[in-house]
């Protein structure tokens, strides 16, 4: 995510008080074939659910921008990680109308964001199987801890869809957590004349009785707050890159002019990342160029990021960086977030190196020369404290800074190698900060348990590397 737009937000959201809840322990938790709900993120407790992996989602949607409605119906097909007589899936604000497991009908009941589903059998350990939920209503973003909005967020035009961190459950059941990936195919319904792009390869299209219906299929895993289904009215256009990955764009026309000379640049970049960071993850790329004042921020949307507004070029750099960091490899904690924007924002600095701008010495420098009392030190990246910090500055420069702290202490050579590795070892898979130290001191035959509790877990102005 590009976080430096982000503004208060002047949209109809969910209340304060009840987004609080969102974030909230369940106390009620129960034990045996129960399927937890929630992870026990340290920022977000009730993120995703226990007892069960999701393998596919098969969303199909059909919205309306005039009147705002959605109308879905999602089929989870999936395997029990323990013996399940009950199971959580996080959705927020629809009317659910129908629920079966394995074409039974089966018991449900909401509790805020959680859909309790009692599934008319106990599913045993290691058993896979198939839930169908079909819901309806005016889908809606939530607020996060820092005031932004996330989830469905209804434009002059159809809808911006950006689920970072929690906004997926505002329009399709999912199990919404990182650590559950899963495969997607999208079946999306809207009036003729707009447009609506989702992840991965466009399958299809096809026009009858003044609606238009869109296929899209993500076959590489996807954490459920990278999908969208944004709607718009947009101008689309499709290419091939010389190594065969199917580029998507599609651009607001109140967006085209300014966005198109950097949306250009976006095959060089692409092969610009997968000589740093290794072969690009995914057969699909592009860009959604929105424009959506409300959100303020551009996201990480897997192969397809989303924007606001006309990207200038670092913000480009930085959301393609993302496919690599965030999204093949994606977090295990949300309080590692900075594995995500820290690498992201390095990645601006590289680019930027490399292409005549100032050198990732010269942005360290201009940075560390901020006062001790500034906002870059007011916690360490690898522990913002909570939801309310994800997207601080901190997360995002001083989590640069520590890698090219990093950079400076085992030389090129070696951190350009820690990168690759990182890509790779856990390509369509799940990363922790433990886990990047241990191969950065593997990589380089270097001691670096200083060197990251310095610039990651320790409060205030490190000393200069």
């Amino acid at each position: 995510m590009t976080h430096l737009r982000r503004r208060p937000a002047l949209l109809a959201t969910v209340p304060v008080a009840v987004a609080a809840l969102l974030t909230a322990a369940d106390p009620a938790l129960s034990a045996g074939p129960v399927g937890a709900s929630g992870v026990g993120d340290p920022f977000f407790p009730l993120a995703g659910n226990g007892g069960y992996d999701v393998d596919h989602y098969d969303l199909t949607l059909g919205y309306d921008p005039g009147s705002r409605h959605l109308t879905g119906r999602a089929v989870l097909t999936a395997r029990a990680t323990q013996r399940l007589t009950r199971f959580d899936l996080d959705l927020y604000g629809l009317k659910v109308t129908g629920l079966t497991v394995d074409h039974v009908k089966a018991e449900h009941r909401r509790d805020g964001q959680e859909l309790v589903v009692t599934p008319a059998r106990a599913l045993r350990k290691d058993e896979r199987f198939r839930v169908t939920v079909t819901y309806s209503g005016t889908p809606g973003p939530v607020t996060d801890p820092d005031g932004s909005l996330d989830g469905w967020i209804p434009t002059d035009d159809g809808a911006f869809v950006a689920g970072q961190p929690q906004g997926a459950m505002t329009w399709f059941p999912a199990n919404n957590h990182p650590t559950d990936k899963a495969s997607f195919d999208f079946t999306l319904t809207v009036p003729e004349g707009r447009t609506a792009v989702a992840n991965g390869v466009l399958l299809g299209r096809r026009t009858a009785q003044g609606r238009t219906t869109f296929r899209w299929r993500q076959t590489e895993p996807m954490a459920a707050y990278l999908a969208t289904a944004t709607v718009g009215t947009f101008r689309t256009e499709r290419s091939t890159t010389r190594d065969g990955v199917e580029v998507y764009n599609a651009v607001d026309p109140r967006e085209a002019t300014a966005a198109a000379p950097v949306l250009a640049e976006l095959p060089s970049v692409l092969e610009w990342c997968e000589d740093l960071f290794g072969r690009y993850p995914y057969r699909a790329a592009g860009a959604i160029v929105d424009q959506a004042p409300q959100a303020g921020y551009a996201l990480e949307t897997q192969t397809r990021p989303l924007y606001d507004s006309a990207p200038d070029l670092s913000t480009l750099v930085h959301e393609t960086a993302h496919q690599w960091f965030g999204d093949s490899v994606s977090l295990t904690s949300w309080k590692d977030i900075w594995l995500n924007e820290g690498f992201a924002t390095y990645a601006e600095w590289l680019y930027a190196e490399q292409h005549g701008g100032d050198s990732a010495q010269a942005a360290f420098d201009a940075l560390y020369a901020r006062p001790a009392g500034d906002e870059l030190w007011a916690f360490p990246p690898g522990d913002p404290g909570s939801g309310a910090h994800l997207f601080d500055t901190p997360v995002y420069a001083r989590g640069a800074m520590a890698l090219h702290a990093l950079r400076t202490a085992v030389g090129d050579r070696d951190f350009f190698r820690v990168l690759r590795a990182w890509a790779r070892a856990h390509r369509h898979g799940n990363g922790t900060t433990a886990q990047f130290e241990r191969l950065a001191e593997r990589e380089s035959g270097e001691e670096l348990s200083a060197l990251f509790r310095a610039w990651l877990y320790t409060a205030g102005k490190p000393e200069r590397p």
